[in-house]
């Protein structure tokens, strides 16, 4: 049974969490910045949490409600986040993510200019809460097309291609162009919105579990990028990006 009085889901700062996508076995949504996927140490409010409540308020759902969290986006980054409504649905999609078939495009915002375009293969070793290159670490690879250049700061288009620990921020970082906001990979780092970094998971594309039909499911990025592109890249930023998802 499904109630049209159900609250959508809610956030930490009581903005709601745009539902992208949902059926018996998925539920997307686009996770917003400063929220966490997941509960830790902090006891702050998750997303994880926040979303079991909304499918227990609108299906009516009696006793604890299933969802599994197949992936993760890191607490200052924002967008598209897959949950599972069922053990068949999170077993399916996390064989997807090891077998490489996923799609998961990024948009991010760095200092300096980055080439027009690339690939990068490094190894990247995770200590505690931070990750760095190191010969050692598990192989990690991305790759890139600039967007747009001005001020300083280039557009990105990033293609993850495996999914390391802070991959993205650690592998731009150390070439030298560092995620503005990033204070973690750049203590000198150009601020971007509050408690934000300048990285966004645009698109995630996968098989549904079930109907094994090909999904893709995409978010633009939120109020931050919105204040920031014009000014740092000009008139026409917001629509490039538009363009590529």
């Amino acid at each position: 049974m499904v109630t049209e009085q159900a609250k959508p889901p809610i956030d930490n700062a009581g903005q709601i969490i745009p539902v992208l996508y949902e059926d018996n076995h998925l539920l997307v949504v686009n996770k917003p910045t400063g929220l966490l996927v997941q509960k830790d140490s902090s006891g702050d409010l998750d997303l994880l949490t926040v979303c079991k409540s909304y499918l227990k308020e609108r299906y009516k759902k009696p006793g604890n409600v299933y969802l599994g969290l197949v992936h993760r986006l890191d607490r200052p980054v924002s967008g598209t986040v897959l949950l599972a409504r069922t053990s068949k649905a999170a077993a399916r999609l996390s064989e997807q993510i090891r077998l490489r078939s996923v799609g998961k495009k990024y948009i991010a915002l760095v200092e300096g200019e980055a080439p027009q375009q690339g690939v990068w293969v490094d190894n990247i070793r995770r200590r505690k809460s931070q990750s760095f290159i190191d010969d050692d670490g598990k192989q990690a690879e991305l790759r890139f097309t600039r967007r747009g250049f001005n001020n300083g700061v280039s557009l990105v288009e990033i293609i993850l291609v495996t999914g390391r620990h802070h991959q993205i921020r650690v592998q731009f970082a150390h070439r030298g162009y560092p995620l503005l906001g990033d204070y973690r990979y750049n203590e000198n780092a150009r601020s971007f919105g509050e408690r934000e970094i300048a990285l966004h998971a645009a698109v995630y594309t996968c098989n549904h579990p079930t109907l094994q039909e090909r999904m893709t499911f995409k978010c633009l990025p939120g109020i931050a990028w919105s204040e920031n592109l014009t000014t740092l890249l000009g008139e026409g930023a917001e629509e490039v990006i538009c363009q590529h998802l």
